[in-house]
């Protein structure tokens, strides 16, 4: 069985709190042996932070998704930044953070700020920026350009063409691939996978969200991360032990995991 490694859940959801140690259970026994818990606003920072120290598999990364960007106050970022010197060996990444025009939930005047002080975080303690992109393709590579020198990260969920893809690269960015490769007619993200460097693409699932075919429309899991390596493999003419091995080696490099059994 290939190992891999979920690099972004949403673990603290509600969606499992019936069954939370069940679904992580089953992730490890379908060999994802790793999951980076990625936390979107601040009151799920607790609650991230106590998933990942109760599993040594699971590490955590903090940040304010774009959708919320108006809590993240002078006050919550002073929080945030003395949770992660408190916390140096379950934080592996700041985010999801980023820009979202799809929704209106905040203004681009509220998610600009909120997005370039995320970016100062990962390049103040040098961890890698986990980026939301919705819609805003010209704005987040922009912003990165202008204000992520001496960052890198990953774009997470990409939705973006191979010219998106190519900038992203070039700024020190991985690509990661969800759910949405597998649908049938996400010809943009079939090319995507085909073409991204494989040594610059990761592997997620965005769960509870972004299901993969056969089980579309159903609650997601990190064990369902298997059928989006699959599809990736199948695209790119490549066994899945190959994308599995390839893949699992970018996240520990990104996110600097250890190995665990």
């Amino acid at each position: 069985m290939p190992t891999l490694i979920d690099t972004h859940a949403h673990l603290d959801q509600p969606d499992f709190d019936e069954d939370r140690e069940a679904v992580i259970a089953r992730a490890r026994d379908a060999g994802v042996r790793q999951m980076v818990q990625v936390a979107v606003t601040p009151n799920t920072w607790a609650s991230s932070l106590q998933i990942a120290r109760a599993h040594p598999f699971i590490r955590a990364a903090l940040g304010v998704h774009p959708n919320d960007a108006g809590e993240l106050t002078p006050a919550r970022l002073a929080e945030l930044r003395e949770l992660i010197v408190a916390n140096r060996d379950l934080v592996v990444g700041i985010g999801e953070t980023g820009l979202d025009y799809y929704r209106n939930w905040t203004t681009p005047e509220q998610q600009h700020p909120a997005f370039i002080a995320q970016l100062a975080l990962g390049r103040e303690f040098d961890l890698p920026v986990i980026v939301h992109c919705r819609n805003a393709d010209v704005d987040t590579i922009r912003l990165i350009t202008e204000q992520g020198q001496g960052t890198g990260g990953v774009m997470h969920c990409f939705s973006g063409n191979l010219h998106i893809m190519a900038q992203a690269i070039a700024l020190g960015y991985y690509i990661s691939l969800a759910g949405p490769v597998t649908f049938k007619n996400a010809h943009d993200r079939h090319e995507v996978a085909a073409n991204v460097p494989l040594e610059r693409l990761l592997l997620e699932t965005d769960c509870p969200f972004l299901t993969p075919e056969p089980y579309r429309g159903r609650r997601n899991e990190p064990a369902r991360v298997v059928y989006t390596a699959a599809k990736i493999a199948e695209l790119r003419g490549i066994s899945v032990d190959e994308l599995a091995a390839a893949t699992t080696a970018n996240a520990r490099r990104l996110f600097r995991l250890t190995e665990i059994d």
